[in-house]
């Protein structure tokens, strides 16, 4: 199937089942209990479609997807978006209020539910006064109610659809709810094209993934980075992919990296996806797998930008490169990255071909190199909108420009590096500073594990630095020497005035530092 054009026939789904008709046989996706291959992957989802079909659901209808990692989720979200409809992926950490507000701003019709999820969206439901037709329960812990059903007999009920529905490329394919810092989460409606570009532009163009690849991801199928991670990008060329429901904790990404699992019998995955955070506290385990013990011919690192330390420690350990990026909800994918044969550690690389990018000022205008500016994005990934919220639609989405919320600086070899949140970014003494550049800079000191840096005022009113760190297990590191070692390294200016030691960081579902949490808690205090 050729790319979609506007007005022309595509559906997503049917565009990756046809693309692997010849890979019957071949493994799809690993998970927790088994293999699905691609012959069967092709079944489930023309099964599933018929099924959400014959409940009377009518095209672009949605249908709230809230499930663990595992074979049952690329069934469900592909079947749904086959059926004509639009699977509404949600986070799976949230709470039972969180899910009330979803299915009522969703409208969804149908639910789609990992069973140890179930109680949790029960509660939302009696919370929620909008009414759901039907809830399907993958693999369920308990016996079901007569309004829930469970998902394999959903499936057997029915025959394999014959035909997708006659979708467009424009056409609303599936949401994603943006995990914003403050108020309600907004759904970002992306189109059936969408993950077709992100998919062709990033997975094929930059990575340069092959069907011979195991692609393993940290992040979850229900995040932007995780759909194309585990989804979009091995489902396009034909590769196999290692879910797993579990939480990415070092153990338990180790486990998947020694195909140590009974059902992974000895798959390995070849390409990691990762986060920042993650990759630093893998660094740090004990139980750090040898060189020769794993098959990983590629890292990826998107959520946050990637300090240099991490990348460079991570190299040396395992011998392959960490290809960091930035992507966002609302472009999908990566938009800006650095290149398997051409890694920068410490900036983001370049933009990635099919996209643009520019910095602009708080005049609009673009700034010049080694200066600062918001970052916008011109491609083809772009969300459709923020359902029901027009003023935030307008304020992201600008003329074929989308704004990131980032703060970039371009340097003279065309890389950019990451100066944090545009609501991140610090003015001392009428100079920016960036939290990210000094975070990464602690990070660098050997008994520091993570840090993050946020603005305090003192007692004249004016905006200092000031930052918490964790140190590594069985470390000791005085405040003063930890100054000492960022004047070291970074202009005066830029040194924490204040060091506060703590165990954990405030941090979002994708590992993400909620700097605003401690900003909130240094009001309070206040």
């Amino acid at each position: 199937m050729n790319a979609p054009t506007a007005g022309q026939p595509f559906n997503f789904a049917q565009h990756l089942l046809s693309l692997n008709t010849a890979r019957a046989d071949k493994a799809a996706f690993v998970d927790d209990l088994g293999t699905l291959t691609y012959g069967q992957l092709d079944e489930r989802v023309r099964r599933l479609a018929a099924a959400l079909r014959a409940m009377g659901l009518k095209r672009e209808e949605r249908v709230l997807l809230l499930m663990q990692d595992g074979c049952d989720w690329p069934v469900s979200f592909l079947g749904a978006m086959y059926a004509g409809l639009v699977p509404v992926a949600v986070n799976t950490l949230l709470t039972a209020d969180d899910y009330a507000y979803m299915l009522e701003h969703a409208r969804a019709q149908a639910v789609l539910v990992s069973g140890a999820l179930l109680p949790t969206l029960t509660a939302a439901m009696v919370k929620s006064d909008h009414e759901v037709q039907k809830v399907i329960v993958s693999r369920p812990a308990a016996p079901l109610h007569p309004a829930e059903v469970e998902f394999e007999a959903f499936l057997a009920a029915h025959a394999p659809a014959q035909k997708a529905a006659a979708t467009s490329g424009d056409d609303p394919g599936f949401w994603l709810y943006s995990s914003g810092s403050t108020g309600r989460p907004k759904g970002t409606v992306h189109s059936h094209a969408n993950p077709y570009w992100t998919a062709e532009l990033y997975g094929k163009g930059v990575l340069g993934l092959t069907e011979q690849d195991v692609c393993f991801s940290a992040a979850k199928l229900f995040f932007a980075y995780g759909l194309g991670n585990g989804l979009s990008f091995p489902l396009t060329v034909g590769a196999t992919t290692v879910l797993m429901a579990e939480r990415p904790t070092p153990d338990a990404t180790f486990k998947r990296w020694l195909g140590a699992t009974e059902a992974q019998a000895g798959v390995k995955p070849t390409v990691f996806f990762g986060a920042p955070t993650g990759f630093a506290g893998m660094l740090a385990h004990p139980n750090l797998p040898a060189r020769e013990a794993v098959a990983l011919r590629m890292a990826s690192s998107a959520g946050e930008a990637l300090p240099a330390d991490i990348g460079e420690r991570f190299q040396r350990h395992f011998g392959v490169d960490i290809v960091d990026g930035i992507g966002s909800t609302e472009m999908l994918h990566i938009f800006l990255s650095n290149r398997p044969d051409a890694v920068r550690y410490g900036t983001t690389g370049w933009p990635v071909p099919g996209y643009e990018v520019e910095l602009r000022g708080d005049d609009g205008r673009p700034v010049p190199d080694g200066e600062p500016g918001d970052l916008y994005i011109h491609g083809p990934s772009a969300a459709m909108m923020y359902w029901g919220n027009r003023e935030k639609t307008r304020d992201t989405f600008q003329g074929g420009w989308t704004k990131s919320g980032d703060k970039y600086i371009r340097n003279a070899d065309g890389t950019y590096t990451y100066g944090g949140r545009s609501d991140d970014m610090l003015k001392v003494s009428g100079i920016y500073v960036s939290p990210f550049e000094v975070e990464a800079t602690l990070v660098q000191h050997a008994a520091v594990l993570e840090a993050a840096v946020i603005g305090v005022n003192d007692a004249d009113g004016l905006t200092k630095t000031k930052a918490f760190v964790v140190l590594k297990s069985g470390c000791e590191v005085s405040d003063a020497e930890l100054k000492a070692f960022v004047k070291d390294k970074l202009a005066p200016y830029k040194y924490p005035r204040q060091i506060e030691f703590v165990t954990d960081l405030p941090k979002t579902a994708t590992g993400k530092i909620q700097r605003f949490k401690l900003r909130d808690q240094e009001k309070t205090r206040g």
